[in-house]
Order: C-alpha cells, then sequence, then structure tokens
C-alpha cells in the first residue's frame, strides 16, 4: 500500500472503483460474506508472508496455506470463542456463518472443522464488506499467531 493510506481508504478506494454493492451487505446471506471474506483473509494472510521477504513461489504458497486452511480456520475461531475476542455483532455473524448449509464440503477437513471455517470466513467477509478492514487484519494477526 502507498504511504498513509491506511485500511478504511484502501476499502473506500475499490468501492470507488468498483462501485457501491447492491443492496445492504449486512442483509448479505453468510455464505455470500464467506465467500468474500475467503478471499479477504487470503490476501490479508498472504501480505503477511510477503512481507516477511522474498523467497521462492512454492513456499509462499505453503506458508500461506498453512494458515488459509479450514482447519486452521477452525482453530483459530475456537480461539477466538476461548479468549472472548469478538463483539456481540461480530459472534451473531460468525455464528450465522458456521449454521450456514453450504453445498460442499472441504477435501482435508471435517465438517465440523468446515463449518467454522464458514463462520470465520463470514465474519471477514462482513467485516469487510462494513468497511472494517482494520478489523479484519487485527483478527488476521490473531489467527496467524496461534502456534507462535
Amino acid at each position: 500500500m502507498e504511504e498513509g493510506l491506511n485500511t478504511k481508504d484502501l476499502y473506500e478506494e475499490v468501492k470507488r472503483i468498483l462501485g457501491e454493492p447492491k443492496g445492504d451487505v449486512r442483509q448479505y446471506s453468510p455464505l455470500t460474506h464467506a465467500f468474500i471474506g475467503d478471499a479477504v483473509y487470503t490476501l490479508i494472510v498472504a501480505t503477511m508472508v510477503v512481507n516477511k521477504g522474498n523467497t521462492a513461489n512454492s513456499k509462499l504458497h505453503s506458508m500461506t496455506e498453512k494458515y488459509v486452511s479450514a482447519r486452521a480456520q477452525a482453530a483459530a475461531a475456537d480461539h477466538f470463542m476461548k479468549k472472548g475476542v469478538l463483539t456481540e455483532e461480530e459472534l451473531v455473524v460468525y455464528k450465522r456463518g458456521e449454521n450456514a448449509k453450504p453445498r460442499s464440503m472441504a477435501k482435508n477437513a471435517t465438517p465440523y472443522e468446515y463449518h467454522k471455517a464458514t463462520g470465520f470466513e463470514a465474519l471477514m467477509g462482513y467485516l469487510y464488506q462494513t468497511g472494517r478492514i482494520d478489523r479484519c487484519v487485527e483478527l488476521a494477526k490473531l489467527a496467524v499467531g496461534l502456534d507462535q
């Protein structure tokens, strides 16, 4: 990002270029939030990984995948629940995502992990779509720091 551009400015710039979302994003389905949340979380984690230094693409991919897998996202969600990290609003969004009925399941995760990961992604998507990228980054840092 360019000097002086904060996360809120980034979201506003994306909206300026792509246009406003149709309807009230707070009313979108949890699976719609999870769809965009998956991409947002992956981008944040990939940025954190790349910021550690230039390295082989395969290493960047494996370092990123370590945190963006359904299993890792489920562990992060469990951590957030134990630590009471989420606000009431965030908890409602997470639970809606966790309880959503996706049409498919992850290949390398249990249904339990997949539902938790969907809740995690729904929360990230909701925060992004409501202009709170700073909170997405904060939660991503907490999630990535679980094994350190």
